[in-house]
């Protein structure tokens, strides 16, 4: 199965063409109802919102990360470590392990559905109110737009390291130490990066500087009114509906 992140997917659905600046206000939403309710009716009905937005965006099934057995792992030894403290202490470290699961698939979906592009521009309109207090509002849109964009290159440069030294001999990986092996592969990835940001930083100063993450002409329109609404209208039922239960 096929992962994909912090990359586009490459269909054509009602949630893509929504504002980025939408996704991330609704994202912002979610969160706070997460975080004031940290229920399991809420994360239940979190969870099939989300696979709703899913549907409705068209993303294949494979899309979706597989996640890794240690971490299934490091939650069943959480879970087994709370349960000294009684079995409500180990229900809610497995209640906040679900949260934080929520919340990164919540944040994958702007990524599976938002180019790249258009998080920087989305970032310096929301920001816009705080340029009055002289903050560096699009400065901070240039380093997130930059953060982004260089994941799927570290991403693949890792890959790439990973699978070099799993072609050298393996008498020689034996001979040598554990910490050493770990150094060598540090030391590997810090120059790849530093070669990668070089040529990033020439290719933007070739297109014009850094000034360009930040114009896009991209703004919301009705219909993300519209998918605003239906948040918010979610927001409110699920503290409805989680304070009457």
């Amino acid at each position: 199965m096929s992962m994909v992140l912090f990359r586009q997917v490459p269909v054509t659905s009602p949630v893509h063409s929504l504002w980025a600046g939408t996704k991330m206000i609704s994202v912002f939403l979610l969160s706070v109802v997460l975080m004031l309710r940290p229920s399991w009716l809420t994360i239940g009905i979190m969870v099939v919102f989300l696979v709703a937005i899913g549907i409705a965006a068209r993303l294949p099934l494979n899309t979706v990360p597989r996640v890794p057995w240690a971490l299934w792992a490091l939650a069943a030894v959480g879970a087994l470590l709370s349960l000294p403290a009684g079995t409500a202490a180990a229900l809610a470290f497995l209640q906040a392990f679900a949260l934080g699961l929520v919340l990164v698939a919540a944040s994958f979906v702007i990524a599976w559905t938002t180019p790249m592009s258009e998080i920087a521009p989305a970032l310096s309109t929301l920001g816009a109110p705080l340029r009055k207090l002289r903050l560096p509002v699009d400065e901070w849109a240039v380093v997130v737009a930059l953060m982004l964009r260089s994941l799927p290159l570290l991403l693949d440069e890792i890959r790439v390291l990973r699978a070099a030294r799993k072609l050298r001999p393996k008498d020689r990986l034996l001979e040598r130490a554990a910490d050493a092996a770990l150094i060598d592969i540090l030391t590997a990835a810090m120059a790849v990066a530093n070669r990668r940001a070089g040529e990033l930083g020439e290719a933007i100063t070739a297109r014009g500087g850094t000034g360009q993450l930040t114009a896009h002409p991209s703004a919301p329109t009705r219909r993300d009114a519209y998918a605003l609404a239906v948040v918010v209208a979610v927001c409110a039922g699920i503290l409805l509906l989680d304070w009457v239960i």
